[in-house]
């Protein structure tokens, strides 16, 4: 019989060895932050700052954003950011907006002008996004279309079956229904007022749209879900199947020499520390997820399996010590640090996060095999971190370097040096050996457009503080000009379901009643459209398909095919036919000839400077409500009056008896499909096979599968 006290000896250390795996596996399965959201779309003037930094910066497009930053768009600019794969929030002109807070499942904005959208598609169950303004504080619990304009008084709109909660500066908190536009006028204790939604205009169009296409990403296939960047995959490389590696992206158009990780900079992140930010506009998931594997003189990056969820990394590579004995391909003249992709399997050592994961090898968010030093290894098996070769050091250029006084200080491209002889560099594993400072924190070049200082100033409703600097400095003289914020006007959150809390009051300045919609579209009417001459050529150009080339004796049966595509016009939406029918209408119950269309009609009177007579005639009850287009404008919600000042710069559309277009330049789908047969061709050395290819099944010729025959 052994002892009682050894027996409890063993005991224990059989449970202090399954606590560890259990707390090793959850460490690998679980990130140490929320996944930042990524700066995913800019254009025009676009400004960026962080709590740290001297001033004002450009905005760089894969910026990771953290709690604290602070966005400016200037006048005829937009910017987008992506949470997760299936959620945008989306800024135009004279926009200031800043990410408050965020936590694993919750997300705090604060808007201080302009117009803001929030596209969410998806929204995790017991997710909220809360949406500070200086009149009320807005609290979104479920996917939908909301909007957010903020000048004087504030609009907030739902959409797509988006519902909200809000409590208003000195007030109680309500509910915000499916399709309405609330109105919170300023005020000691601001007064809310609920409206219809008005009709989509062009900004949530182009939303609606641009959420559409983003949201059909064939590279989410290869992806684990809420992976950001899907779409950018899409548009700049292709995905390959490799045997030992299973999908893998190639990118296109990069230079002879490029290696990952080696046009781009290194950024201060508050809480991820030393970030990787890469030029290219893919830049962001083959940076932050995967392994980087070198293939047949290609670069490819592999995913991994994706079976579970993806959990973000500032970068995937491996830190090295280069010293001044250390062959370079410049001279950096004194001891520098040297970086490389990480490959398939190898595991990353943090140099963030709390005590206990900093220094430690980590495989979070990989889910294929665990390899060390070309060996697959077991989840229990302990690595020496000091001991580790990483595979990708000895492909030619792969090791890239600089001084400690340049890292996160510029751009790597500007000056970039390649380690030649990598049998001499010292791993480094741990806190890097560098200190950052205000030029750490800088994305990109000092911008020309900052908020005026009375947007800055202005306060907001909010129910919580704003996370504290987690920054090893302060700029003291920086938030003296102006980075120390007024404090927020708190109000409790609200505790109850919104199916719970009372609804605004109906408003009281109304304008017109909003016109009914169309029905919703048949598939038969598409069938009809398709039959129609060129029906099926304008079909698939709208699908963005091309016409692949068929044999001689294919083309000899099908007559339609034979003939030179034409593309016809596109039909004319909803709202013009409408416009059109009421017109018609209305010249035929006076006897008077069709009037000419809209379009020339109004350049007709544009160009004269005079106005046509009519003469008086009886009005029917049913038209003394003037068509939707020719109605007087309800008053002006913030930002409407630019809003219809560019719609009255764009032509009407084109009615469908116009007369035929002429001959022009190839659509874009036929360049593209061009444009990538010529990379084809070049490129027929890439490695594996082509991973996206579709099922051939029976069609009908027109691209459209017939239907199984039981």
């Amino acid at each position: 019989m052994f002892p009682l006290a050894r027996i409890s000896a063993v005991l224990s250390l059989l449970l202090l060895i399954v606590m560890s795996s259990l707390a090793v596996s959850a460490q690998d399965d679980n990130p140490t932050e929320a996944s930042p959201l990524r700066l995913s779309y800019v254009e025009g003037d676009v400004s960026f700052f962080r709590d740290g930094a001297e001033d004002w910066v450009e905005a760089r497009h894969n910026t990771p954003l953290a709690s604290g930053d602070a966005l400016y768009v200037g006048r005829d600019g937009d910017l987008e950011l992506q949470m997760g794969s299936r959620a945008f929030i989306r800024a135009d002109d004279d926009t200031q907006l800043t990410l408050v807070n965020q936590t694993a499942d919750f997300i705090q904005f604060k808007i201080t002008s302009g117009r803001v959208s929030f596209d969410l598609r998806t929204l995790p169950s017991g997710y909220s996004v809360e949406v500070d303004t200086p009149n009320a504080v807005f609290t979104i619990d479920r996917s939908g279309y909301y909007r957010v304009d903020v000048n004087g008084d504030v609009h907030f709109i739902t959409r797509r079956g988006g519902r909200a909660m809000m409590v208003p500066a000195g007030g109680q908190a309500m509910s915000i229904q499916p399709s309405e536009e609330i109105v919170v006028r300023n005020g000691a204790v601001a007064r809310a007022e609920t409206y219809v939604a008005p009709e989509p205009d062009r900004w949530d169009r182009w939303n609606y749209a641009r959420t559409d296409d983003l949201v059909d990403a064939v590279s989410e296939r290869y992806l684990p879900p809420g992976i950001a960047g899907a779409n950018d995959l899409d548009h700049y490389g292709r995905w390959r199947v490799v045997g030992d590696y299973g999908p893998v992206w190639v990118p296109d158009a990069v230079p002879s020499g490029w290696a990952p990780y080696s046009t781009g900079r290194w950024v201060w992140d508050p809480n991820y520390q030393w970030t990787w930010i890469d030029d290219a506009p893919w830049g962001w998931a083959p940076y932050h997820y995967g392994r980087w594997v070198y293939l047949n003189s290609y670069w490819a990056w592999a995913p991994g399996p994706a079976v579970r969820v993806a959990v973000y990394a500032p970068a995937l590579v491996a830190f090295f010590g280069v010293g001044s004995n250390v062959s370079v391909g410049i001279g950096i003249g004194t001891a520098g640090l040297g970086w490389v992709a990480l490959s398939w399997g190898e595991p990353l050592v943090p140099w963030w996060g709390r005590p206990g994961f900093v220094g430690r090898p980590w495989w979070g968010g990989w889910h294929g095999p665990r390899v060390v030093n070309n060996v697959v290894i077991k989840q229990t098996t302990v690595v020496n971190v000091t001991n580790i070769t990483y595979r990708n050091t000895r492909v030619h250029n792969a090791v890239v370097a600089t001084t400690h006084e340049r890292f996160g200080r510029g751009q790597m491209h500007d000056a970039p040096v390649r380690v030649m002889e990598t049998r001499q560099l010292r791993h480094m594993h741990g806190a890097l050996p560098v200190k950052p400072g205000p030029a750490s924190v800088m994305t990109g070049a000092p911008s020309r457009i900052r908020p005026p200082e009375q947007v800055l100033s202005r306060a907001v409703v909010s129910t919580r503080p704003a996370r504290e600097s987690t920054l090893p400095w302060r700029n003291e003289e920086r938030r003296r000009q102006g980075s120390v914020e007024p404090e927020p006007r708190y109000v409790p959150a609200p505790v109850r379901q919104s199916s719970e809390l009372p609804r605004p009051a109906f408003g009281a300045q109304t304008g017109e009643e909003r016109a009914r919609p169309p029905l919703p579209p048949r598939f038969e009417e598409r069938r009809r459209e398709a039959e129609a001459p060129g029906g099926r050529a304008r079909e698939r150009a709208e699908r963005g398909q091309v016409e692949q080339s068929s044999p001689p004796a294919a083309i000899s049966d099908n007559p339609e095919a034979a003939t030179p595509r034409r593309f016809e016009p596109r039909m004319v939406p909803e709202p013009a036919r409408r416009q059109e029918r009421i017109e018609r209408e209305r010249t035929e119950s006076s006897g008077q000839a069709e009037a000419p269309a809209p379009f020339n009609r109004a350049q007709e009177r544009a160009a004269s400077g005079r106005v046509e007579p009519v003469a008086p005639r009886m009005v029917s009850p049913e038209e003394m409500m003037p068509p939707r287009g020719m109605r007087e404008p309800a008053p002006t919600r913030p930002g409407q009056e630019r809003e219809r000042e560019r719609e009255r710069m764009m032509p009407e559309p084109r009615r469908l008896d116009a007369a035929p277009a002429q001959p022009r330049a190839a659509p874009e789908p036929v360049r593209r499909q061009e444009r990538v047969e010529r990379i084809e061709r070049e490129r027929a050395d890439l490695p594996g096979q082509p991973a996206n290819r579709t099922f051939r099944g029976q069609d009908r010729g027109d691209g459209e599968r017939r239907r199984s025959q039981q």
